[in-house]
């Protein structure tokens, strides 16, 4: 019987709602020091293997086709079998962010959902490497992995984390490679350009912006976050002015490395050339950053043309990013999620990937573009996530999943996996 034909029987036939409340009960029932309520787990665990012996009894693929029916629910059945259908492989590796991906401030508080921490630990107990994606600083990322997932599961040797959106990359377990420092490869015209910006960012900060962001505590990236709500009206305030304002130290920091002159005063009314020069050529990368420069009287007054070779080729290597009321960042173009993910696969022997990417920013949408330009896994979003990730996305498989419900994305790319063994 074909695949399809034996997921409409099982679908048709059986309470497979009623299979999965048992399996999620069972899986995500909290520890507690109760006689009553071990009972009722016990009760659950027992309906529970009598709803899937039922199925293994009735098909001689039983023992895939129950385990599909306990994790995902018609629809991401189908689509599981028309992803594999599709691609002809399992998932290798997993490569997620966090923020507004696992977890979403405007649907988890801020946490990841206990039910997609179970999926993930699943995928572990498989043999699927994870590879967590993040522009966060390391020791953020770790603490909240080894809180999730267990001491145990991050220092497993099949775990990576990817950090400051690809800095570097920290994978427990891996001897001298466990902690690989992407950032030691640039060339000092980009090192001396961070320095310089680093040690004036705060210093030299308007007082009202100054009290407004704190710097994040990065190892190489240059980042400012609000000291206020991110997505608030205030943060939103300050993060424009935020970029502006480093748009402005970048365009003196290049203009020095370049050809010598930079100007004496930041936030003037007239700025000299090199942030003109820094305005105009991002403003004409970025249409999101030239929107923050015209609301905020800020446009470069010349054109990307204008700017100078040399200027333009280190700007060529430095990114810029901005996200809305919550960061404005200064990168290297060299340093990105592409790079990271590509050298944590490495470490974790992953050499021919098929990977889950998930994301919501312009940063995953780099590696989405590369599993996809090199056949090289899927790609899926949050209904929230940018709209140019939304547009790849949709474009791509279609897997756009509810704020705050990764889970059931993470169940369907598990049930992808169980149906490539029918």
């Amino acid at each position: 019987m074909k695949r399809y034909d034996l997921l409409y029987r099982l679908y048709d036939e059986f309470d497979t709602d009623r299979l999965r409340e048992y399996q999620d009960f069972v899986d995500l029932f909290p520890p507690v020091d109760s006689r009553v309520a071990l009972e009722y787990w016990q009760d659950a665990s027992d309906e529970l293997v009598a709803h899937k012996e039922e199925i293994r009894e009735a098909f001689a693929d039983g023992d895939v086709l129950c385990e599909v029916a306990a994790r995902t629910d018609r629809d991401g059945a189908f689509t599981a079998l028309d992803l594999h259908s599709e691609y002809g492989r399992a998932l290798n590796a997993l490569v997620l962010d966090v923020d507004e991906t696992l977890r979403s401030a405007g649907g988890t508080d801020n946490e990841i959902p206990r039910d997609t921490l179970h999926v993930l630990t699943e995928f572990h107990e498989a043999g699927v490497p994870i590879v967590i994606c993040t522009g966060q600083t390391l020791e953020n990322v770790k603490g909240f992995a080894i809180q999730g997932l267990g001491n145990e599961l991050v220092h497993s040797g099949e775990v990576s984390i990817v950090y400051e959106a690809g800095t570097g990359v920290f994978t427990p377990g891996h001897g001298s490679n466990t902690k690989r420092l992407l950032y030691d490869d640039l060339d000092d015209d980009v090192v001396d350009t961070f320095e310089a910006i680093r040690g004036r960012v705060l210093t030299e900060a308007p007082a009202d912006l100054r009290r407004g962001v704190h710097l994040q505590g990065n190892e190489f990236n240059v980042t400012l976050k609000p000291n206020f709500d991110i997505g608030s009206p205030q943060a939103e305030d300050v993060i424009d002015r935020g970029l502006v304002y480093l748009l402005d130290l970048l365009g003196e920091a290049v203009a020095v490395r370049t050809d010598g002159s930079a100007d004496d005063h930041l936030g003037n009314a007239d700025v000299g050339p090199g942030p003109a020069f820094a305005r105009a050529y991002y403003a004409d990368a970025d249409p999101e950053i030239a929107g923050v420069l015209a609301d905020r009287d800020a446009a470069p007054g010349l054109d990307a043309d204008d700017v100078p070779p040399a200027a333009a080729a280190l700007f060529d290597r430095i990114d810029v990013a901005y996200y809305h009321a919550d960061a404005a960042e200064i990168g290297s173009r060299e340093l990105n999620k592409v790079a990271g993910v590509g050298a944590a696969l490495d470490v974790l022997d992953v050499s021919d990937p098929f990977v889950l990417v998930m994301g919501d920013s312009k940063s995953d949408l780099r590696v989405m573009r590369w599993a996809e330009g090199e056949d090289a896994g899927i790609a899926a979003a949050p209904q929230h996530a940018s709209v140019d990730v939304l547009d790849h996305v949709r474009a791509t498989d279609g897997l756009v999943f509810d704020r705050g419900d990764s889970a059931s994305l993470l169940r369907t790319a598990f049930a992808m996996n169980l149906l490539s063994d029918l």
